[in-house]
């Protein structure tokens, strides 16, 4: 037996459980977990019910893989390559670039599938609200409360509390991206909220910058 016919059907499996993972995802976050029902996830796919369960033994195991797979969202590993000592030297525009990608993260299929879907569980769900809690909003305000002190010791901006200043920052990002989530969901134009990323970011900087003074000698 060669090496192609051991690992083609392996391929074959995997291809057809990233499949139920995406059409699962999309009616979860469409219809809602409760409202979707295995058949309609095999429906979907062109396969028959029992070939699903090959790949997963229920409907609740299906979204814990989701679930999962939060832990890997965009707004998850935001600072992913941000561990530079140095970074917080970038000030504004590091601040900048942290707003475009909840921006861009909000125009993102399958980012934004994932978030309605965390936003439709979190009630029903523990463990979707111990990943919200913990990753998509306490690690990302520590982390930047760190580059926020690193920014204060180099004097870049006033001295106040970091994760305070942490937590006034992301939040409207969170907000905003709420907002055009739901223009979106109506069909609505999303062209009033989508500037608000950069702009919330001058508006945040011109109000924690420290201005230089120009020396006379």
């Amino acid at each position: 037996m060669n090496e192609q016919s051991i690992t083609s059907p392996l391929s074959k499996g995997s291809k057809t459980k990233d499949k139920i993972l995406k059409h699962a995802l999309k009616l979860f976050s469409s219809k809602g977990y409760k409202a979707t029902t295995v058949r309609d996830i095999a429906g979907a796919i062109g396969i028959k019910q029992s070939a699903l369960y090959n790949h997963f033994k229920n409907k609740d195991e299906i979204l814990e893989t989701l679930i999962s797979n939060l832990t890997s969202s965009a707004i998850v590993t935001i600072f992913d390559d941000k561990e530079s000592q140095e970074l917080h030297k970038q000030g504004k525009s590091l601040l900048m670039s942290i707003a475009t990608t909840f921006k861009l993260i909000s125009f993102d299929g399958q980012n934004e599938a994932l978030f309605k879907l965390l936003m439709q569980e979190i009630y029903r769900n523990e463990r979707i609200r111990e990943i919200y809690n913990e990753y998509f909003y306490q690690e990302n305000v520590k982390k930047l409360s760190g580059f926020f002190f690193a920014m204060m010791q180099d004097e870049m901006i006033k001295s106040s509390d970091p994760l305070l200043l942490a937590n006034e920052f992301f939040s409207p990002l969170f907000f905003y991206q709420m907002q055009v989530s739901l223009l979106k969901l109506d069909k609505k134009s999303t062209s009033s909220v989508v500037s608000l990323f950069e702009k919330h970011v001058d508006h945040f900087w011109d109000n924690i910058k420290i201005e230089k003074q120009d020396s006379l000698f």
